[in-house]
């Protein structure tokens, strides 16, 4: 499980039917028109406003950017075929109290075919035992029943609701977070 191999000259952190590379040049154009420009998904799946950033602006959220400390940013590629199926990320690493928090957002036509589980379940891999973090959590619309059930079956436990903590479409909208501890991944995985 989440064994790191070189494919197609790429660093690949490998799960079951997915990888985990570095973003490439060549990921950010598909990235930006499938998920950053599909607005209602995009505009509940991030907690600041779309605006209009035009295709190959160093603004995309996708522009491939140096390593930083507080961010793991990483393309997700279905190995069966190497297709370009999303991002995920862990954000806000957290190396004192050893937390971040998990991203996830698959393009739309490779949604719910359980790529999103074994995304999930590298990114938990590395960030416990890569980075050794102790936490990671994760927050999304209470409304969000696919990433509630690809967190559960990674088994991120619900902490609690934050009503109307999401500013979604003109409204309010109530987000839940869900936590796992590098403990109950442990135990979940042995």
């Amino acid at each position: 499980m989440s064994r790191i191999r070189r494919r197609n000259g790429a660093q690949l952190l490998r799960g079951t039917s997915v990888g985990l590379r570095a973003r490439q040049l060549s990921d950010v154009a598909v990235l930006h028109d499938e998920l950053y420009n599909d607005v209602p998904t995009r505009s509940r799946a991030d907690t600041r406003a779309w605006r209009p950033i035009p295709e190959g602006s160093a603004a995309s959220p996708y522009s491939p950017a140096e390593p930083a400390a507080d961010a793991a940013c990483f393309s997700v590629v279905r190995l069966s075929d190497d297709e370009l199926a999303g991002e995920a990320l862990l954000w806000g690493i957290d190396s004192h109290n050893r937390s971040a928090h998990v991203g996830l957002s698959l393009l739309p036509r490779l949604r719910g075919v359980g790529l999103g589980k074994d995304a999930v379940m590298v990114l938990c891999h590395y960030g416990f035992k890569t980075l050794g973090l102790h936490r990671l959590q994760l927050e999304t619309l209470v409304e969000n029943a696919p990433m509630i059930r690809v967190a559960t079956y990674n088994g991120f436990r619900r902490e609690g609701i934050r009503r109307h903590a999401a500013w979604v479409d003109g409204d309010y909208a109530d987000e839940l977070t869900l936590g796992l501890l590098a403990s109950d991944w442990a135990e979940a995985t042995t």
